[in-house]
């Protein structure tokens, strides 16, 4: 059987990261952010990034993975995320991803 990724989508400040922690404890999931912004290092304030405290222990990916004074392109944090995705996926893991939805009103389910 197939183990899905699910999505949380949805504008800043809604407690995605919350629910994605929770539901994660529930099931032993990890989290992959999603987010253009948290994947740079030390860009913490402005960002929303999860605090240890708030991840309770839960593992994150493409947190922190990219330096700021260097570009990474769209190809590039896909690949990461994507790869991350593919190793959680294979070891059997419940994966989530967390996606900021700046535009809600455009996106359709």
């Amino acid at each position: 059987m197939k183990t899905p990724v699910i999505a949380i989508i949805g504008p800043t400040a809604l407690g995605k990261s919350d629910l994605a922690v929770f539901i994660a404890k529930k099931t032993n999931g990890e989290i992959v952010s999603a987010d253009s912004r948290q994947v740079y290092k030390g860009m913490n304030i402005g960002t929303g990034k999860i605090t240890p405290r708030e991840a309770r222990d839960i593992p994150h990916h493409m947190l922190d993975t990219a330096n700021p004074l260097k570009r990474i392109s769209v190809a590039q944090y896909v690949a990461q995320a994507r790869g991350a995705a593919t190793f959680l996926l294979f070891a059997g893991e419940q994966v989530f991803t967390l996606r900021n939805c700046y535009f809600p009103q455009h996106f359709r389910p």
